[in-house]
């Protein structure tokens, strides 16, 4: 089998998260797919409407219906590839494998979308239609399903895939967010305008680019959380039963609610943006209000990098999350306020992009949680059917937001922009009724979907008790292991004596490797392998002070914070003191309550689960 070769073995071979990991797999590899995808979602609208001119083509239908026919298509493709993920056995892992056949299909299928004849209508329309379903119903999916499994996947350290989930939106939001926002508005589309032989060539660079960088995501990620079951016996689960475990549990059917509402949203945003800083704000392509629009409302991403996480552990995933939306829904009624007004609009996205902190980057974590309670309901893993669900979503809802958003021009008027005899572009003036619809389109959609995750966020609780979860996880396995009479061990055993061998392996081949230098200079074996040794040694002291360095300076900090927080606790009158405790115990008791009622339900569960399969009933 092709996986079993070493050239295509994982370069991360530790148990825990390491720092190329972080700075390789999760935020360069992926910028190359993430940036292709980031101006294809924000420009290949803008190529068919004023490039090709397809607005008015079948009388405004065209871009209308065919981005919404295509998206059932990859709605499809997508159930399929969760199936293959799910029945996908191989030691590299059953979701990195597929990254690895991505990176030639994005690259391929990326050219195809631009390099469209125009000597005939009928060859358009079919390149058009069948080089879009290649990328995003075939080649995106693959690379879309297997990337978005790799934070959960990753480890279940719940401190570490919050790093991991960090990194990854750092190159969707910052990589890629700064070369959409600032470099293509200010530089490149102010080039190329609507000569195709430039957009061809554009996009050719932008998809060999991801070919590299994908294969750099493949080598340096690792699924540690595949692994765990690795050498177990897996018994066959029906897709059709983990779609009923994973439309049966609430805290998925809200994640898929949030996340639908969220890409509503956000979709006809991103395909607003263009049209909106081209004829609302400012003009066409004038290299300054779309990098303006976009950098000074997105400062806060970059920002936010160092606050969102220890804003999350401190009131929770969901609890940020939702706040966020209430900031993010104040920002877009500032912009609604008055549209056309720059300073107006600017300080409205700044607000705006300091509410979307938390859901930018910390979503993929909490999704996370819930597929790890998922697991504890039902101890089956659902990640690629459950993955598959939220990139149907993703993928159905951008083809209905475009459909929609093209309807939308057409019937309003939109006039696409020419070019003069000069090879100038020049745009049209649009009729109000255009400006209106784009207005909305940009800022007025994302106040609505924004009140209105506020409200489903507070029922989202997965995260109050996900901890007690994963260590109930680790006792079933445990305890189905001992029934069997084989010997289980937690991943912390695991990835200390992987460490082990692993340092023994190291030490072995560095002294083989002494021992050929010592034949090739004549030199004493034995004296060079105790000088080794004992720099070896003083390595592992030196690494083990520094370690107990650490953990005294962690210690010695938190010590001082209780302090702290005890001498503020003992200044307080009687009265506050009775009222805090009375408020923690209360607190405690609703928690002991909250996971009694949850372990009773999950444990009927789990046996309902396990004897209709029993009984082929599910």
């Amino acid at each position: 089998m092709i996986m079993e070769s070493k050239l295509l073995d994982s370069r991360i071979k530790t148990r825990s998260v390491t720092n190329s990991e972080k700075w390789l797999g999760y935020l360069l590899g992926p910028a190359g797919a993430l940036l292709l995808n980031a101006v294809l979602a924000t420009y290949l609208n803008v190529y068919y409407t004023d490039v090709l001119n397809l607005t008015g083509l079948w009388g405004g239908m065209f871009l209308m219906i065919f981005p919404i026919a295509s998206k059932i298509i990859d709605a499809v493709t997508n159930v399929i590839m969760g199936y293959i993920i799910d029945h996908t056995n191989t030691k590299e892992g059953k979701a990195r494998p597929w990254l690895l056949l991505s990176a030639p299909l994005l690259t391929i299928s990326g050219i195809l979308l631009f390099t469209v004849p125009m000597n005939n209508e009928k060859v358009m329309v079919w390149w058009v239609m069948i080089s879009y379903n290649l990328f995003y119903s075939f080649s995106y999916t693959i690379y879309n399903m297997s990337h978005n499994l790799m934070v959960p996947l990753s480890t279940r350290n719940t401190k570490d895939r919050g790093g991991l989930s960090v990194f990854n939106q750092i190159a969707t939001i910052m990589i890629t967010g700064i070369l959409v926002a600032m470099i293509f508005p200010m530089v490149i589309m102010p080039m190329i305008g609507v000569d195709r032989s430039k957009w061809i060539s554009l996009m050719a660079v932008l998809s060999i680019l991801a070919l590299p960088l994908t294969l750099l995501e493949y080598y340096f990620t690792k699924e540690r959380v595949t692994e765990e079951t690795m050498n177990e016996e897996k018994k066959e689960v029906p897709f059709l039963t983990q779609l009923k475990i994973v439309f049966s549990d609430k805290y998925t059917l809200i994640i898929f609610v949030y996340f639908l509402i969220f890409t509503f949203g956000s979709t006809f945003k991103n395909l607003g943006l263009v049209y909106y800083c081209n004829y609302v704000l400012g003009s066409y392509n004038d290299g300054i209000t779309q990098t303006l629009v976009s950098v000074i409302g997105g400062v806060p991403m970059g920002i936010g990098i160092f606050a969102v996480w220890p804003i999350a552990k401190k009131i929770g995933k969901r609890n940020a999350t939702m706040y966020g939306f209430v900031l993010y829904a104040l920002g877009g009624l500032i912009c609604c306020l008055s549209p056309r007004n720059m300073v107006v609009v600017l300080i409205g996205q700044f607000i705006k992009n300091i509410g979307g902190l938390p859901c930018s980057y910390v979503f993929m974590a909490l999704f996370a949680d819930v597929l790890d309670h998922i697991e504890w309901k039902s101890s089956i893993r659902c990640d690629g059917t459950a993955m598959s669900i939220y990139n149907i979503i993703a993928v159905a809802l951008v083809g209905i937001c475009t459909g929609l958003f093209n309807m939308m021009l057409a019937h309003s008027g939109y006039i696409a922009p020419s070019i003069d005899i000069m090879g100038k572009t020049v745009a049209a003036a649009q009729p109000q009724s255009v400006l209106n619809a784009i207005t909305f389109s940009f800022v007025g959609m994302e106040v609505i979907t924004a009140v209105l995750l506020v409200f489903l966020l507070r029922f989202l609780n997965v995260e109050k008790t996900i901890e007690l979860k994963q260590e109930e996880i680790f006792r079933l396995r445990k305890e189905e292991a001992e029934k069997e009479g084989k010997v289980w061990k937690d991943p912390e055993t695991v990835a200390r004596e992987e460490k082990e061998r692993e340092e023994v392996r190291t030490r072995e081949i560095k002294l083989e490797e002494l021992q050929e230098k010592c034949i090739k200079n004549g030199w004493n074996y034995e004296d060079k392998k105790t000088l080794f040794i004992r720099s070896e040694e003083a390595k592992k002291k030196a690494e083990r002070e520094k370690e107990l360095k650490k953990e005294k300076k962690v210690k010695a900090k938190e010590s001082v914070k209780k302090a702290k927080l005890k001498a503020k606790y003992d200044m307080l009158p009687d009265e506050k003191k009775k009222a805090i405790k009375e408020k923690e115990m209360k607190k405690q008791k609703n928690l002991e309550a909250f996971w009694a009622k949850e372990k009773k339900e999950g444990e009927e569960y789990r046996n309902l689960v396990k004897t209709k399969l029993e009984m082929k009933d599910i």
